[in-house]
């Protein structure tokens, strides 16, 4: 039978029920992983290897999980987002305890790739899913969806500091979050959408012969750069904030964090907020506006010599920068072809720049340059060149 275009169905138990277990999916998620970054000053001593060690590690394998972009595409057409989804899953609830008992840089190399490329076809499943069911309930929910992932990495970090300082032990810690993980993961299986929607995105016309049109092939590479300079603009604004309060304007430690409460208090609401945005503007216009606060707040946070207006700058662009990857992966879901293309170039674009723009903005800020300086010219850009790409983007989605 062939399957029946989201756009006539209505959003029943089923749906309601699908929505639930990804958004618990998308909470999970982020606090799966912030659950060990806060014990990698204890991973590092464990397995006896310097902060430039532990950091080549992670870049390593941030490498390596590129290939889950890749094989993204091929496993979802051939087992679906929900078997995807379980079966990438449950090898990173397998791979985080190796992470914890890890003695030797070896060891450890393997679990981070492991769970790092695994990571990769679980967000692609789950974010599809996501806007399946965004179409179907005619409303959109992925900017609270990814609300829900920074909500997780909050408790899961909040969470880890909490066990670290009560004494109990990295291998135990990890072991048990991994057991945690692998039973939602069997929870979600059962309430997710268990047949993948149709292929075309909503509202577009068929093509003949199950055969993509040509002029939609560049659309790829559109995601990958969307993708890169997305989080350039997210990463460098949230890892940097406090470096700009400590080493431009000389605060103290406590002080500096309230540039990254700034940041990440602004993501916060925007991404909560922004469905409501979305609903009364428009997904479109919401990225025009978003673009336009993650620039004006960015030039303040990064250039204005009076540290109040930076801090009122990193809160405003936050509030942009909220929604501009959320907009993107729902875009990507429904890009026709191939499934999970889309957005296996876009993942593709967020490791890239994942590995990246940090080292750079490190090298700019070593040299003579304050950091504001240096955010400002990797993020001022950054900003501009997603305008453009999202430009490209709404073209082709109109034709």
């Amino acid at each position: 039978m062939p399957a029946v275009p989201s756009q006539h169905r209505s959003f029943d138990r089923a749906d309601q029920r699908a929505l639930r277990s990804v958004a618990l999916q998308f909470f999970v998620n982020g606090a799966l992983f912030a659950s060990f970054l806060p014990r990698l000053p204890e991973i590092r001593d464990r397995v006896g290897i310097s902060v430039a060690g532990i950091g080549l590690l992670m870049s390593l394998a941030g490498l390596a999980s590129l290939a889950g972009s890749a094989v993204a595409g091929p496993a979802i057409a051939r087992y679906g987002t929900r078997w995807v989804m379980l079966g990438a899953g449950t090898a990173v609830s397998l791979c985080l305890p190796l992470v914890g008992v890890a003695t030797t840089p070896a060891v450890l190399l393997v679990g981070l790739v492991g769970m790092l490329t695994f990571d990769v076809l679980v967000d692609i499943a789950m974010n599809m899913q996501g806007s399946w069911l965004s179409a179907r309930r005619h409303a959109p929910v992925m900017n609270r969806l990814h609300g829900l992932w920074s909500l997780g990495t909050v408790v899961g970090g909040l969470l880890s500091a909490r066990l670290a300082a009560a004494g109990v032990s990295l291998p135990a810690h990890l072991i048990v979050a991994a057991a945690v993980l692998f039973a939602v993961l069997l929870v979600v299986s059962r309430g997710v959408l268990r047949v993948d929607e149709h292929r075309q995105p909503v509202g577009a016309p068929e093509t003949g012969g199950g055969q993509r049109p040509r002029r939609r092939v560049g659309v790829l590479p559109l995601f990958l750069l969307a993708g890169l300079f997305a989080v350039a603009v997210e990463s460098t604004s949230i890892e940097w904030s406090a470096f700009r309060f400590t080493d431009d304007f000389g605060d103290s430690a406590g002080s500096a964090a309230l540039g990254y409460v700034a940041v990440t208090g602004g993501m916060t609401v925007g991404r909560f907020g922004g469905d409501w945005v979305a609903f009364r503007l428009g997904v479109r216009r919401l990225g025009h506006l978003a673009t336009l606060l993650a620039g004006v707040g960015l030039l303040a946070a990064s250039l204005s010599p009076n540290r109040i207006v930076s801090l009122v700058g990193f809160v405003v662009a936050g509030l942009g920068i909220a929604t501009m990857l959320p907009v993107l992966y729902d875009d990507a879901a429904k890009h026709r072809g191939r499934p999970g293309a889309g957005l296996g170039a876009l993942t593709a674009g967020l490791r890239a720049a994942s590995l990246t723009v940090p080292f750079i903005v490190g090298s700019l800020a070593a040299s003579s340059l304050p950091v504001g300086s240096a955010v400002a010219l990797v993020t001022l850009p950054s900003v501009g060149g997603f305008a453009l790409v999202r430009l490209q983007l709404e073209r082709e989605q109109r034709r």
